[in-house]
């Protein structure tokens, strides 16, 4: 997003986080809620752009916000979404992408709250390499010619009572409602909200072998005084690195040995 709508955003993201931080907010409910939302402004093209027109004065689309969702969805989603639609957008488009990272990040509150969080970003990163290991089940999950029920169903069964129930949500969600995006990309945007939960950043490690505890602290560590910000290591084992480790954080790809890269970093840090 750009300009305005970015603003936009972050002021939704302000407003959410006022509603649950309030103990007594139920952070699922909103989530569910959001989506719904999220669903109808997919659909309804003539009904977003009224809803983002710069032309339209903010108080008269809140309140057009306002007559539709009432009764529809609770209180507390409706001022939510009151508000954003006060702000400008630059792209009606943009409103829809908003309210759907507001109802994933609900759910990620959720998780956080109850002490999960850290494992349904562990889920995510394992879900998504499930999936790209296996061609069969990711043709199933996105066959166009499949129904959601169906699909949705195939998900409970491979993750119900296995993983938690906020990881379920999120990717169910995702693959029966997935617009138009690839399954790998909406899996890497909810496990890049879901470090962004905790103001981290998320660093994918793959290594020819299990890295030991001492070593993940120390490259968790190093990472983070490299890139200033607390660090997720997201790990992965593959042979083919042979005997080496590939560090990726955002766009920029680091390769080299475990102790070689280390060792620079360290010598980076001391420079």
């Amino acid at each position: 997003m750009n300009g305005a709508s970015r603003e936009a955003l972050a002021a939704g993201r302000e407003s959410l986080d006022a509603l649950t931080d309030n103990t007594s907010a139920d952070a699922t409910k909103l989530a569910d809620e959001l989506a719904a939302v999220t669903t109808l402004l997919d659909r309804e093209v003539s009904l977003r752009r009224v809803l983002t027109d710069p032309a339209q004065s903010g108080e008269a689309k809140a309140e057009l916000a306002q007559r539709l969702l009432s009764g529809q969805v609770g209180g507390e989603t409706v001022d939510l979404v009151s508000g954003m639609v006060r702000s400008r957008w630059s792209r009606s488009r943009d409103l829809v992408d908003a309210t759907e990272e507001l109802a994933n990040t609900a759910d990620l509150t959720a998780a956080q709250k109850a002490g999960a969080l850290d494992g349904v970003e562990d889920e995510l990163f394992r879900f998504g390499r499930i999936v790209s290991s296996s061609p069969e089940l990711r043709s199933a999950l996105t066959d166009k010619a499949a129904t959601a029920t169906a699909k949705g169903e195939l998900l409970r069964s491979l993750l119900g009572g296995k993983a938690n129930v906020t990881t379920e949500r999120l990717v169910v969600r995702l693959v029966t409602q997935p617009r138009g995006r690839s399954l790998e990309a909406g899996l890497e945007s909810l496990s890049k909200l879901a470090a962004a939960r905790r103001d981290r950043m998320v660093a994918v490690v793959t290594s020819a072998v299990p890295l030991s505890d001492r070593q993940k602290q120390r490259l968790g560590a190093v990472l983070a005084k490299l890139y200033g910000r607390e660090m997720h290591l997201n790990l992965d084992v593959d042979p083919a690195v042979l005997g080496g480790i590939t560090v990726q954080v955002g766009d920029e790809v680091i390769n080299g040995s475990i102790a070689e890269r280390l060792d620079e970093a360290t010598r980076r840090l001391a420079g």
